[in-house]
């Protein structure tokens, strides 16, 4: 059964440091992406590896201070948040894809006090 499991959430301080992990089961980690959404706002994309070539792009905002990777072995996905912001509180969900079919984990909730 299709499945993602975040975690790594929790308060973060200006400044410091978060990373984030998202288990998948069923779902290839190859099609997980990195998204957020902050109360009031609509869900965006923060980070993803490009479907062509192995290379990775990031939303403005966090270019240069997130960093997605992934483990194929251990079939997990991973966002380093470096020099948190307070723009950066939202709940953070992973998303995969399987025949065209997107499914997303439950989230997980960051709060950046300043």
């Amino acid at each position: 059964q299709e499945r993602l499991v975040e975690s790594g959430g929790g308060l973060g301080q200006a400044g410091g440091s978060l990373k984030l992990s998202c288990l998948a089961s069923g779902i290839n980690i190859r099609t997980v992406d990195w998204y957020r959404q902050a109360p009031g706002q609509q869900r965006e994309l923060v980070a993803a590896f490009s479907p062509y070539g192995g290379g990775t792009r990031y939303a403005d905002s966090v270019k240069g201070r997130f960093i997605i990777s992934r483990d194929v072995t251990k079939n997990t996905a991973y966002l380093q948040m470096n020099n948190l912001k307070p723009g950066d509180t939202a709940v953070y969900y992973c998303d995969g894809v399987v025949l065209a079919t997107e499914y997303w984990g439950q989230g997980t909730q960051v709060t950046v006090s300043s």
